[in-house]
């Protein structure tokens, strides 16, 4: 068998390079369209979230107008003890979140810090948005 010429060789470079980078503008344009289509579909609230989840229980499980009414009453009271276990935690978890971060920021160049800032402002968002 032939040793491949120089130019068999760069044009045989030349086509992985095209090809990798097809590839890539494809992957791009699937990232940025998925991207967009799930930043303009409207997330339910938690109540309507908790309404929807209910409506699925009563209708999968099939229940009677009466168990709708125990199991809504049996929902209720579980949200109510787990708002006050939040209620509770959520000051110590924030504390510790706190203190992870001063720790982080210790270790930081004065360079890094201000990215770091903004790291932790859009973690933040991000939180607050899906509700944690």
């Amino acid at each position: 068998m032939t040793e491949p010429t120089v130019r068999q060789k760069a044009s045989l470079w030349l086509a992985i390079v095209f090809l990798l980078g097809g590839a890539l503008i494809i992957e791009k344009k699937y990232t940025f369209a998925h991207r967009s289509y799930a930043a303009s579909t409207v997330q339910p609230t938690a109540a309507e979230g908790r309404a929807q989840k209910r409506a699925q229980l009563v209708q999968e499980v099939g229940l009677n107008p009466d168990q709708q009414a125990q199991v809504i009453s049996v929902l209720n009271q579980a949200q109510a003890e787990s708002k006050a276990i939040h209620a509770v935690s959520d000051p110590q978890l924030e504390a510790v979140r706190q203190k992870t971060r001063d720790k982080i920021r210790q270790l930081l160049t004065p360079d890094q810090k201000p990215k770091f800032e903004e790291f932790i402002r859009k973690l933040d968002e991000e939180r607050k948005r899906i509700g944690q």
